[in-house]
């Protein structure tokens, strides 16, 4: 029965084991019938499609999933990186009895296989060797269409960072459109969002007691197909853009509000027969709707409607970000032509111990044996760290790890990460004695969290930290620093290096905390990013300003003297964000310059499915506003002219840049920066052989590693060799 209740979820581990538990644990996972044979298994019960190579270690998401369904007690089998022109592979481990799984993989396929301008990467860390081409695009439609046609009876679920992110009509960057629902275009039977351990186990033991897979309706942290409304549903109807006048002023656009097309009329039962929430009436509007929305959903508009329409796709995308908090979230419904996709609302996030549990299965945490000696890139880079915790508060417009994985951190307790890394040492057979990251999707939100859990279940801002860190954040670093300093002390353990994505806004607030990540856990540079120096693109990315970086060098300077080392801050920033104009990204290299920065390659905006800035990239608005068709409109750098001057910026120190930066300094009116002086941001004279010709500027690489190792001239600020 769907429910939009917040109740209190059962333990992952709490489920009765399925029978075939008596199997016991595998060594890995199988990948062909003779490991099967091995294991004593006439059939799976599960079986994982995964555009990956199989990793058997919790940082890979087809060994965590197959794991954690192990440990119920079922048979899970791992097709990975089928060759997708037939059904053949897709039946070497023959039928499941339950369902087969669907992922593209740790990466979105195509953010995998195409840069920000559309080229083909020349590799996939991903897989053995690095070697490109090993899926498909979209592969979680491809992969789907082929476990159908291998067996048209079995249930398909999909899942992971591609099916996530694709959950509602989607603006898709690389076909320059928006697509409806990856369910519809997969033929799925249903989809889970986010890491998914809840509803997937929820899933599998339901289907394992004889329930239909149509049955399965309301799970949080899914997406399915209802023919209409269930009964005691009310419907919000947000399918058109706010109209000015009707409610009172929204202060937040994802506070708690009316529905956007509000209009004064009492409650009545439209021609579909859906219930309509009362718009005005006695009593405040918000009472009305906090003792609606435990029985309420919200219509977005229909796929056919936003499809062509850039500002009502802004509108929905507007709404959907709204829901994203599992303590108040209400699940959405978007019409498909004829079929309706019903997205419940987020899952509960997991607890401390559910965590441990999930960390804690028996990985081997290698690559599967059939690669042989192979390199796969991702694992090499991944095998000495360890994932302290996940989600996300930031809820930077670029990114979409709040859609996928929440906004409300999820820590694995302090004795669960040291037995990690006492498996490192103790089993890893190259381990030297580093450990290469203890983080996650940031390296300093571990057990942070709101003051007042009802405060934190009734939250609807987009961020804990914008514009300012809110009152109610707890910013305490002391469990983290406990963390850093237990685990240096292990035996065997040389240096543990920080090298997750670094709030330095929440870091401030805890002098400490930089003091010991400085002393201990920097080796030489230090990555942050503040993405911009201008207050435009900043406010569209929802990221703290330049003062807020100044304040942090001051501090990472100031420990890295004291612990008499020679360290330096490597700033990243982003090329053609929505917002940014040609002068914000002149005076960003202007900085760049001023401080002695010289980017090695850079990063261009890629607008990714669902996030925050992909719907401003498609629509022209600001959609941390109310979305209007009047607004005023956005810079968008879209054009590849526009796009590669932006880079251009960011290297501007590179003669092959110069010609166009030249041309777009004096279309700009700054001739005064061409020069051979100190004070110059480009010379006047252009080496020979250096200039971008048209064919190597098709070529123009944006794949972001870093900076450069060549030394600061004097006077240009802090960044040199590492010595």
């Amino acid at each position: 029965m769907i429910s939009n209740t917040l109740a209190p979820a059962p333990n992952l581990f709490s489920y009765r084991k399925y029978w075939a538990h008596r199997f016991g644990v595998a060594p890995v996972l199988p990948m062909s019938q003779a490991e099967m044979d091995e294991l004593g298994w006439d059939s799976c019960d599960i079986i994982l499609v995964t555009g990956d190579a199989y990793i058997d270690h919790p940082s890979f998401g087809m060994a965590l999933i197959g794991r954690l369904l192990e440990a119920q007690g079922f048979r899970v089998g791992i097709i990975s990186q089928p060759d997708w022109t037939s059904a053949k592979d897709f039946t070497k481990l023959g039928r499941p009895n339950l369902f087969f799984g669907v992922t593209g993989g740790n990466m979105d396929s195509m953010v995998n296989r195409y840069t920000s301008d559309k080229k083909i990467r020349s590799n996939d860390a991903y897989t053995a060797n690095g070697e490109a081409g090993r899926r498909p695009d979209r592969a979680v439609n491809v992969y789907s269409h082929r476990c159908r046609e291998a067996y048209k009876d079995v249930p398909i679920i999909i899942g992971g960072i591609e099916a996530s992110l694709r959950r509602i009509a989607h603006y898709d960057y690389w076909s320059d459109k928006v697509r409806k629902s990856v369910l519809l275009d997969s033929k799925a039977d249903l989809l889970v969002y986010g890491n998914a351990e809840r509803q997937i186990v929820e899933i599998a033991q339901r289907l394992a007691q004889g329930e239909a897979i149509s049955d399965l309706k309301g799970i949080r942290g899914t997406v399915h197909f209802v023919k209409q409304i269930p009964e005691g549903w009310r419907v919000k109807d947000s399918t058109d853009i706010d109209k000015p006048g009707a409610i009172s002023p929204i202060q937040n656009p994802y506070q708690e509000e009316p529905a956007c097309d509000q209009k004064p009329e009492d409650s009545s039962v439209s021609s579909s027969g859906e219930i309509a929430i009362p718009l005005t009436s006695v009593g405040s509007i918000k009472q009305l709707m906090r003792d609606s929305r435990s029985q309420t959903v919200i219509r977005l508009p229909a796929y056919e409607s936003v499809k062509d329409d850039p500002i009502l796709y802004a509108h929905a995308s507007r709404v959907m970000h709204g829901e994203t908090n599992p303590g108040n979230a209400r699940p959405l419904i978007q019409q498909h032509g004829t079929r309706q996709v019903w997205i419940n609302p987020p899952p509960i996030p997991l607890t401390t111990k559910e965590m441990d549990g999930v960390f804690d299965l028996p990985y081997s945490r290698v690559p599967h044996k059939a690669y042989g000696t192979a390199n796969v890139p991702a694992f090499e880079m991944i095998q000495h760290s360890v994932n302290i915790m996940r989600g996300c508060f930031g809820g930077c417009t670029f990114c979409s790890i709040t859609e996928h994985e929440g906004r409300i951190i999820q820590s694995r307790s302090e004795d669960s990460i040291i037995k990690e890394i006492e498996a490192i040492r103790d089993t890893s057979p190259n381990f030297t004695g580093h450990i290469s990251d203890l983080g996650g999707p940031t390296a300093n939100m571990y057990r942070l969290a709101c003051k007042d859990p009802k405060i934190e279940a009734a939250c609807r801002k987009p961020s804990c930290v914008y514009p300012g860190i809110c009152p109610n954040l707890d910013t305490n670093h002391a469990p983290l620093i406990k963390l850093y300093r237990r685990a240096r002390a292990l035996p065997g353990i040389k240096k543990i290096f920080i090298a997750s994505g670094l709030r330095y806004d929440l870091a401030v607030e805890s002098p400490e905390y930089v003091k010991e990540l400085v002393t201990h856990h920097v080796g030489g540079y230090l990555k942050i990013a503040p993405e911009h120096t201008e207050q435009g693109p900043l406010s569209k990315m929802m990221k703290p300003g330049m003062g807020t970086y100044d304040r942090f060098k001051e501090m990472f300077d100031k420990y890295s003297k004291e612990a008499g080392k020679e360290q330096y801050l490597i700033p990243y920033f982003i090329a053609a964000h929505p917002g940014t104009t040609d002068e914000d990204m002149l005076n960003l290299a202007l900085w760049l310059k001023s401080h002695g920065f010289r980017a090695d390659q850079v990063q261009a905006f890629l607008p990714s499915p669902m996030s925050i800035a992909t719907a401003m990239y498609h629509s022209g608005k600001d959609t941390l506003h109310k979305v209007s068709r009047n607004a005023a409109d956005m810079s968008i750098p879209k054009s590849i002219k526009q796009r590669r001057l932006h880079k251009a910026f960011l290297r501007y120190h590179d003669p092959k840049n110069w010609p166009l930066l030249r041309d777009a300094l004096n279309e700009m009116g700054r001739n005064d920066l061409i020069g051979n002086g100190k004070h110059h941001l480009i010379p006047s004279y252009q080496p020979k052989g250096t200039a971008i010709t048209p064919n190597k500027a098709q070529q123009f690489k944006t794949k972001f590693t870093g900076f450069d190792n060549k030394p600061a001239k004097k006077g240009f600020g802090h960044h040199k060799k590492n010595q």
